[in-house]
């Protein structure tokens, strides 16, 4: 199967991206089975802006198809905070359920019509072919609401599931099962997208 790099450091990240690609004839590697480990910046002013940064960067080092995303929260009563800064919003000492907790004190007392809010993601693909280099960046949202508190159980990796209610499912994100989970992502909505793309390096450019 032809390889593509999945370039992320969060490891939950990398196990959706396996669940997602898995219709795909694609071998799926991880930054550290390609032996990388620089960082790529992220200091774009756009989650699309800084998905593009870091596939360009991980692309010239794999020299294989790279994938690559940026995305976070986006909360409309609070002016689309925490927005490209979401993982980083608080610091680089705060931990996922910093993050949570935060969101749900900031939204304390905000009328229930007010709490509008998604999870977004911008998500870039860069690779080889008989053509020469392509690339292609898409984004998508999974809307929904805030919740009045925090779900008990803060993943790893996706701290916003857990203040993300899904109306339709009368429930936090946090609540559903992995494969459930990925299903209704902002990220399975850009694997959608990219699918043509994802078709080609299949077969191989």
């Amino acid at each position: 199967m032809t390889p593509i790099l999945i370039a992320t450091t969060n490891r939950a990240k990398l196990a959706e991206y396996r669940l997602l690609l898995a219709g795909f004839k694609l071998n799926v590697i991880s930054l550290r089975d390609a032996g990388i480990d620089d960082e790529a910046p992220e200091d774009g002013a756009s989650f699309a802006e800084n998905a593009r940064t870091k596939a360009a960067f991980y692309f010239a080092r794999a020299g294989i198809a790279t994938l690559a995303d940026d995305g976070g929260l986006e909360v409309d009563a609070l002016g689309g905070a925490p927005g490209v800064r979401s993982h980083r919003w608080l610091g680089a000492d705060a931990g996922d359920r910093d993050l949570a907790e935060e969101i749900v004190r900031r939204m304390r007392g905000v009328a229930p019509a007010r709490r509008a809010a998604r999870l977004r993601a911008a998500a870039a693909l860069i690779y080889s072919g008989a053509r020469g280099r392509h690339e292609r960046v898409v984004e998508a949202a999974l809307e929904g609401v805030i919740g009045d508190h925090c779900y008990p159980h803060v993943q790893p990796g996706f701290p916003y599931r857990a203040v993300l209610m899904i109306p339709a499912r009368n429930c936090f994100l946090a609540e559903l099962s992995e494969a459930e989970a990925a299903h209704l992502s902002q990220r399975r909505m850009t694997v959608d997208q990219l699918a043509p793309e994802l078709e080609r390096v299949a077969a191989g450019g």
